[in-house]
């Protein structure tokens, strides 16, 4: 048995998951399910997207060999111009952040990559060159890492460290994960509770089953692409790999010889079928009589030809009026094969920048999201706010009477049990070698940036503040302390060993320069952040969260504020935000497979072996979580605090689409004018500080209204303030939409609930009344009604306890408005007695316990839900009707891709986040499998019927990018390819 950090033998290598080299090394064309590319995949010259051969369509090798994948200019990092080599993104300035070490550059010519002098080198924010200029800080390499120089080749490739190359496969382990679901609790080790509330904080529970222990702990490492035990099958759907354990649960059990297995059989044999039918066609056209295989297989490829048209005229529904038409006439090189795709439809995995209060809240409450992303290879920076020393005692339990404390050191363990967590990621080996260097920040102090030497697009960026030393109680040195005006100044914390040596203070507008001078630097698409209104619990008013991760996140909305205000040279972003503690008072989100994932990387940062692997005196990894590295259940799952509604795309009368998104703290339109007519967008409607989170409703009228929430900061510190506003459509198809309108909030002050409310729920009612429902910071619901002249009732209190999430609602056949919220036990709802009437009152509805959040759509004469079951990711579905009372109907397993978090319901199309971050989709037909789409995306997926037989579904990628499908709505029907709309989001 391996050592528990050890890499497999077996390890996955670097393969791309879509695209296949076929003998001559080029590249195959992936399965239909897999689309036209792979935001992960390898970028053709100049940036463009590799269109691979169409022959080899569908093919997909058991243990693809990464050698073999053709290096492009520009792999791994941004290209530059058409036949030039691999230059750092202009955009990303010197020391190239998700490209290639800051120690290489390229010659003269732009081709060799030399070294600089190790350890000499810092990056100064704000030059107008964006030069990588020498000074005298060091990186050097810990004792035992590779030498660094040996990593990116002549082309600027960074090749693998030493060590096993990762062929082969993954099997994932048994979880045993436990199903119990403790009330509210916000257990951290590092910050025990002084009072002793031990209904709130308890202590070690015990030995972990999950985690047997360093002498008998097997730690597989999954596949850096997040595939798990899934691989594209022939049709081009996602079936179990020969010998492996299937990723996707049936809804129920088929008995023997059922027609599920059967579908799945001949689903195969039929693809099989397809190629052998094309080949044999070829050939017979030479002259030999057809026999009565050969006439089979003719007709099968006519079947297949005729799908592949009746799939083609589908994606024109799509395409047309749209840049990516041009590429359909697109020519083909001398091969055959068609030629690369404008720059402006190759794909664009986008840039992640990942800011959290302490080192391991990134490893607890955003994975797997950050595993998902360093495995697809996107550009991946987490920077560190604090230097999370606590109280500097770096042992557990048994050991922290007789642990002198080091405050300096225990930041330093940590920081290396980050660095390894990351290298295991990235590359398997938690050894993998790193560069830190020391760069001056734009707010006048000093920060560590470490890349991690094989996967240069992932970097390490420590700001090494104090941390408030406990979860709630008073704090003046801390971020809270610094918001609060109650410290001028907040001190550094510099970790032993770290290559910043000088002391250094902020004050609050120096800790958001400092972030946005690395925002600037960076240039996101993607920035994830925890959440900045957690909650306080019922019982005893104490924060559910830790007070630096979300004082540590209203710095980051201050700083997003200003860097899309005052920088303009930057792409879009959108952010995503993350449940915290509370996450261990939820049920499970995470399915076992992937529990097991995210707890094999905390057992690494925990360095539960206490092998010396790192060469540090401090200690290789974070001893305090070691008896615990689940925490409170937090590996068992993941939650979004915001950006989870799924009425975010809508359609009008006359077939047109519209998307809602919050990008740069405004909401982002586009707009296709009717069913086949130009897309245009996004445009940015005035208006800052919007959270992400948009719904929309159509009016009676049919003008569409989008709601949201604002946050404002004001002059005072209490004054940072959450609201409810929307805007309504000047006219029905209008591009033009009214200013922004308040609600306000149903809190009294931020002080009360830290302005902890939900995203608002908005539905119509029958006789075309308009209300909007929150879930509030007591865990109750609250609403205000629209009156006939368009005035707007006060915020009415309708009642229940234990609300979580944001509430669903939707209006039944007849016309009456129902409005539902998951528990931590079950869900509530509410139900108008007719169209018209106010709101019952809550009832029980006697569902099982679900994940958050819950779907809610008006169909089959009443409203049917849509969840998740816990620990499980399969999605589940309920029909609620209203006629006497609320009664849940035929709960069903509709199976899944162990995925988590929203699912969207159109038709009979559902799609939902997949195992890997992918969208997952299940588009109907009795046995068939999921399907999984390459794209990874921000937030919730969104989709809505056009007309009355056409289903259209929309994710914003990473790179903050609108894409958009769609099918008929049909048994048997297919997605049509997927669309980007609008030019690549880079920086102008």
């Amino acid at each position: 048995m391996p050592a528990p950090d050890s890499p497999r033998p077996d390890a996955p290598g670097p393969a791309d998951p879509t695209w296949h080299p076929d003998a001559a090394g080029r590249l195959r064309y992936p399965d239909p399910a897999e689309q036209a590319w792979h935001p992960g995949g390898h970028p053709g010259p100049a940036g463009q997207g590799q269109y691979p051969d169409p022959a080899a369509q569908g093919r997909y090798p058991d243990a693809p060999d990464p050698g073999r994948h053709p290096e492009a200019p520009g792999h791994g990092m941004y290209p530059g111009p058409a036949g030039q080599s691999q230059y750092p993104d202009p955009a990303e300035q010197a020391w190239h952040p998700g490209g290639v070490s800051p120690a290489w550059h390229p010659d003269a010519a732009g081709h060799g990559m030399h070294p600089a002098p190790a350890g000499q080198g810092s990056w100064q924010p704000g030059s107008p060159d964006g030069s990588w200029r020498p000074a005298a800080a060091s990186h050097g390499r810990q004792p035992g890492q590779a030498d660094p120089g040996r990593y990116p080749d002549a082309a600027g490739h960074a090749s693998p460290p030493p060590g096993p190359a990762g062929h082969g496969s993954w099997q994932p382990g048994p979880s045993g994960h436990a199903a119990q679901h403790p009330g509210p609790v916000a257990y951290d080790p590092r910050h025990p509770d002084p009072s002793g509330h031990a209904a709130q904080h308890p202590g070690p529970v015990g030995h972990d089953p999950r985690h047997p222990g360093p002498s008998g702990h097997d730690s597989p490492y999954p596949d850096p692409h997040g595939r798990a035990a899934q691989y594209p099958g022939p049709s081009g759907h996602d079936t179990p790999h020969p010998g492996r354990p299937s990723a996707v649960t049936p809804a129920a059990p088929a008995a023997p010889g059922g027609r599920r297995a059967d579908r799945r059989a001949a689903e195969r044999e039929a693809s099989r079928g397809r190629r052998a039918g094309g080949r044999t066609g070829a050939e017979g056209a030479r002259g030999a009589v057809p026999s009565g295989k050969a006439r089979g297989r003719r007709a099968r490829l006519v079947k297949a030809v005729a799908f592949c048209a009746a799939t083609a005229a589908g994606s024109m529904l799509v395409l047309r009026g749209n840049e990516a038409l041009d590429s359909l006439g697109a020519p083909t090189t001398p091969h055959g094969r068609p030629a690369a795709a404008a720059p402006v439809d190759a794909p664009d995995p986008g840039r992640v920048l990942q800011i959290v209060a302490h080192p391991d809240d990134d490893l607890y409450f955003m994975n797997p999201d950050l595993r998902y992303s360093i495995a697809a290879g996107h550009p991946v920076t987490s920077v560190y706010l604090t230097s999370g020393e606590a109280d500097g005692i770096n042992a557990g339990a048994a050991k922290e009477k007789s642990t002198p404390p080091n405050k300096p050191a225990y930041a330093e363990a940590r920081q290396n049990g980050i660095r390894a967590a990351y290298a295991k990621m990235a590359t398997g080996d938690r050894s993998s070698a790193w560069q830190r260097t020391v760069v001056p920040t734009k707010g006048g102090g000093h920060a560590e940036v470490d890349v991690l030497v094989a996967k240069p697009e992932v970097n390490l960026v420590w700001l090494q503040m104090r941390e408030a030393g406990t979860v709630y109680d008073e704090a003046p040195d801390s971020l809270h302390g610094l918001w609060d005006g109650k410290v001028p100044r907040l001190e550094s914390m510099v970790a032993s060993g770290s290559p910043v040596k000088q002391r250094f203070a902020y004050t609050k507008d120096q800790v958001v320069q400092t972030l946005v001078g690395f925002l600037a630097q960076y240039k996101p698409t993607t920035v994830r952040s925890q959440d900045p209104t957690p909650g306080r619990f019922p019982d005893t008013k104490r924060y559910t969260d830790h007070q630096d991760h979300f004082y540590g996140a209203r710095f980051v909305q201050m700083a997003l504020t200003a860097y899309a205000k005052d920088v303009k040279e930057r792409p879009h972003f959108a952010v995503q935000n993350y449940v915290g503690y509370f996450n261990g008072s939820l049920p499970s989100a995470l399915d076992p497979d992937e529990a097991k994932e995210k707890l094999d990387i905390l057992d690494t940062y925990a360095w539960i072996d206490k092998q010396n692997h790192c060469g540090s005196e401090a200690g290789c990894g974070d001893l305090k979580v070691a008896d615990h590295p689940a925490g409170n259940r937090w590996t068992d799952s993941i939650n979004y605090a915001r950006g989870t509604s799924t009425s975010w795309l809508t359609s009008d009368a006359r077939h047109g689409l519209w998307a809602f998104k919050v990008l740069d703290g405004q909401v982002a339109v586009w707009h296709r004018a009717g069913l086949i007519g130009a897309w245009s967008g996004p445009r940015l409607l005035p208006g800052t500080g919007m959270d992400q989170g948009i719904s929309t409703v159509t009016l009676k009228d049919g003008r569409i209204a989008a709601f949201g929430t604002r946050t404002s900061f004001g002059a005072r510190p209490a004054d940072y303030k959450r609201e409810v506003v929307y805007t309504v459509q000047k006219g029905p198809g209008s591009e033009e939409f009214g200013e922004w309108q308040s609600l306000g909030t149903p809190e009294t002050a931020d002080e009360t609930w830290t302005s902890d409310i939900s995203g608002p729920a908005v539905s119509v009612d029958g006789t075309g009344q308009l209300a909007a429902y929150v879930r509030d910071g007591s865990y109750a619901l609250r609403g205000r009604v629209q009156a006939a002249n368009g005035s707007w009732g006060p915020w009415e209190k309708y009642g229940g306890t234990d609300l979580q999430g944001t509430p669903a609602t939707a209006t039944d056949g007849a016309g009456r408005r129902m409005v539902f919220v998951s528990t931590t036990k079950t869900v509530l709802g509410w139900a108008q007695p007719k169209p018209g009437a106010p709101l019952g009152p809550a009832t029980p509805t006697g569902l099982p316990d679900t994940t958050l959040p819950l779907t809610a759509e008006g169909r089959e004469g009443g409203v049917r839900l849509w969840f998740r079951k816990p620990g499980s990711g399969n999605v589940r579905t309920a029909l609620v009707t209203g006629d006497g009372g609320l009664k849940v109907n035929n709960l069903t397993d509709l199976g899944g891709l162990q995925g988590f978090g929203s699912v969207t319901a159109s038709g009979h199309v559902l799609a939902g986040r997949s195992a890997g971050g992918q969208l997952g989709s299940d588009v109907g037909g009795e046995g068939r499998p999921w399907q999984r789409s390459p794209l990874m995306f921000v937030g919730a997926p969104s989709s809505t019927m056009t007309g009355r037989n056409t289903v259209s579904l929309a994710v914003v990628g990473l790179d903050a990018r609108l894409y958009v499908t769609s099918s008929s709505d049909e048994p048997d029907a297919y997605l049509a390819p997927w669309l980007p709309v609008g030019p690549r989001n880079n920086a102008p």
